[in-house]
């Protein structure tokens, strides 16, 4: 998928899933692609609707936090995008993925705030009794809740793996008052989110931000609460100290991390029913969440 054939675009990025593109007025446009990646690989398979799922995910959540946060978000209505972007209109494949959002100057962190105990943080609390280098309570075990929700930021890195590190060292990096801001901002994102996950029966357990500076205020950018960035747990199958099912990218983790494989491009070929089942699970992610069905979201192939 590309959008070069659209006229007065110029490419600025690709990352593992996005794609971003420079539109006229300061504007960026963000597609959000198929594609899956997982421990730092983009795999060769396309997840069907994942990009759809995750555009339409981030748009209800910026609409839910309207008075909590700002947004980077201007809309995903493929009629003002037409109206924005050049040639739009002419590339139907782009509708439902892409959104039009202004350009941020983007915080060098990764904005991670934990509800529960699991992935990195566990295996770091297993082995050390911390959480991103911060005390933790002892006597914790796998899906246990935190006291209170834990701002655990790492770095951003261009290549290679993020990198875990305390709030201390986000201050050192961004300073005291902007990293102080940051994590009251996602704080406050993490307790309204989590509220409409638990109405729709699920746990967010965790999940990770992007913000940046629009003007010197934080707004959220990228993706919000997606099956990507999140944890997402089906409440009633909890069971602690056990990995819980979910709806999100970690049962296909799992899935990968089973197969014989050293993490290092070419990614293992991914069976059409593992494909299927991710499919699945994203898209119930999305309509769970939102209590909205996928085949109203603009893109539905009729």
């Amino acid at each position: 998928m590309t959008v070069d054939v659209l006229d007065g675009l110029a490419h600025l990025h690709t990352g593992k899933v996005r794609d971003l593109y420079a539109v006229a007025g300061d504007r960026l446009l963000l597609v959000a692609s198929d594609r899956l990646s997982a421990f730092d690989v983009v795999m060769a398979e396309p997840i069907p609707e994942k990009g759809r799922v995750l555009t339409a995910m981030t748009s209800f959540w910026s609409e839910q936090l309207e008075g909590v946060a700002d947004s980077a978000l201007l809309t995903c209505d493929p009629a003002a995008l037409d109206a924005a972007v050049p040639g739009f209109a002419s590339a139907p494949w782009l509708a439902g993925r892409a959104m039009l959002s202004r350009r941020a100057q983007m915080v060098p962190l990764e904005c991670i705030v934990r509800g529960r105990l699991a992935g990195q943080a566990f295996a770091e609390y297993r082995a050390s009794g911390t959480i991103h280098a911060m005390p933790a309570p002892r006597g914790l075990e796998l899906t246990d809740p935190l006291p209170e929700p834990m701002f655990t930021p790492s770095t951003k890195a261009a290549v290679g793996h993020d990198v875990n590190i305390s709030f201390d060292e986000a201050c050192a990096i961004v300073g005291p008052s902007l990293a102080t801001r940051i994590r009251a901002l996602c704080l406050a994102i993490f307790e309204v989110a989590a509220r409409r996950v638990e109405a729709a029966g699920l746990v967010l357990a965790d999940t990770k931000f992007e913000v940046g500076l629009i003007d010197g205020e934080l707004v959220l950018c990228d993706e919000v609460v997606t099956p990507d960035s999140s944890r997402l747990w089906p409440a009633g199958e909890i069971v602690r100290g056990a990995v819980p099912p979910a709806f999100d990218k970690q049962p296909f983790r799992d899935w990968l991390a089973a197969q014989p494989w050293d993490r290092t491009p070419p990614p293992p070929h991914i069976p059409n029913e593992v494909v299927e089942a991710t499919s699945r699970r994203y898209v119930e992610a999305y309509e769970r969440v939102t209590g909205r069905s996928l085949d109203d979201w603009y893109g539905h192939a009729s």
